[in-house]
């Protein structure tokens, strides 16, 4: 099968779009069949990891916000889908670069299936305060024109539904459990964080407003703990004034990453706004009990009372309250980071990888039949 993924973001790029567009690529490259990536260019990017050909769209900084890319209009789009002579075109994540995708696809006559991973909507209301209507009018458009969209998460499935998306089915993300793990634990790198044996509160993540860190200030403040921050983005430096006492470890990736997830005491998501979660599937697999606001994907993935909490979203209380619970119940950690880890076991990337070309396969039977 020849397929083109169409994403609006690509590694070195670090985000949930990015990282799962190049699992899909590996995948389909491994099960044989022969994917190409259409991306926003990156300054100084390299494709040394990329298991397919990568064609790169010119592309501009966002205003604010330099980490993310916003590809320019080209007809390279258009192009290189007819070139690499798709059966089928995969958008991740559509929105800009997505929408030509979209359009080409159509005009190619090329089956199409969209991912939903970014809640427009939710970010219309944190930037501008309005425009929600709008950004739906976009999703409801770009969607509606795919023979298929694919959301991850239950949360995600009736929201598409109710504002009108067709043919939505549910279509959830893999965790590397070899690479997250909790036997990864280190303590120098405990002692290092947290020299006094605080509990360590990790946070894994953008630092954008619409991620809404700044409610762990309340956490900071608790005696005996310790905030780690790991990720980048535009919000940094008024997170460092609002988060006294919290470490600021920057952007980690890979085998440094994995080795940060599994020495936290207590993962803490502050986002109201997620389709999935994925930081929070990583520090289940790495053993670590979570906090998370009980809104959007991690409905799906935390188990209130068995592998975390759940916590009002926006509710700064209830986030430090979570914590502190969990920080006089060490037996209630190691029980929740257990069931955590046995929860994510069979969620690997192979796995759903798989169920992604079932879709393939029924999207391409759907308009076969339709030919014939």
């Amino acid at each position: 099968m020849r397929v083109v993924i169409v994403t609006e973001s690509f590694p070195p790029d670090v985000n949930g779009v990015a990282h799962c567009a190049l699992q899909t690529a590996r995948h389909l490259a491994a099960r044989g069949h022969d994917p190409l990536v259409i991306a926003p260019a990156v300054a100084g990017a390299a494709e040394t990891d990329a298991p397919c050909p990568v064609v790169r769209v010119p592309s501009l900084p966002l205003p604010g916000y330099p980490q993310v890319r916003v590809a320019l209009p080209s007809r390279r789009v258009a192009a290189t889908i007819a070139a690499h002579r798709a059966d089928l075109v995969h958008l991740a994540g559509p929105f800009v670069l997505g929408v030509r995708g979209m359009t080409a696809a159509a005009r190619l006559h090329v089956p199409a299936v969209a991912v939903y991973q970014t809640d427009l909507a939710g970010y219309a209301r944190t930037y501008v305060g309005a425009g929600e209507a709008a950004a739906w009018r976009r999703i409801r458009a770009v969607h509606s024109a795919a023979d298929r969209t694919l959301a991850p998460s239950g949360a995600a499935v009736q929201d598409l539904v109710e504002h009108g998306v067709p043919r939505v089915r549910l279509w959830r993300r893999g965790v590397d459990t070899v690479r997250f793990r909790p036997e990864l634990r280190d303590e120098a790198l405990r002692r290092r964080l947290a020299p006094d044996g605080e509990l360590i509160v990790g946070y894994v993540g953008r630092l954008a407003p619409e991620k809404q860190v700044e409610l762990l200030a309340g956490v900071c403040e608790l005696p005996g703990v310790r905030v780690v921050i790991v990720g980048d983005g535009p919000s940094e430096a008024s997170l460092r004034g609002a988060l006294p006492g919290a470490v600021f470890l920057g952007r980690r990736t890979g085998a440094e990453l994995a080795r940060t997830f599994a020495s936290f005491d207590v993962f803490a998501h502050t986002g109201p706004y997620e389709t999935f979660c994925q930081t929070v599937q990583e520090a289940m697999a790495a053993g670590v009990p979570v906090i998370a606001p009980a809104a959007g994907g991690p409905l799906d993935l935390v188990d209130h009372g068995r592998t975390g909490l759940l916590v009002t979203p926006h509710d700064a209380g209830a986030v430090t309250a979570a914590v502190r619970e969990l920080a006089r119940a060490p037996a209630l950690r190691a029980a929740y980071g257990r069931a955590g880890r046995a929860t994510v076991e069979g969620r690997t990337w192979e796995t759903v990888g798989d169920q992604l070309l079932g879709h393939y396969d029924e999207v391409l039977g759907a308009r076969t039949a339709v030919v014939a």
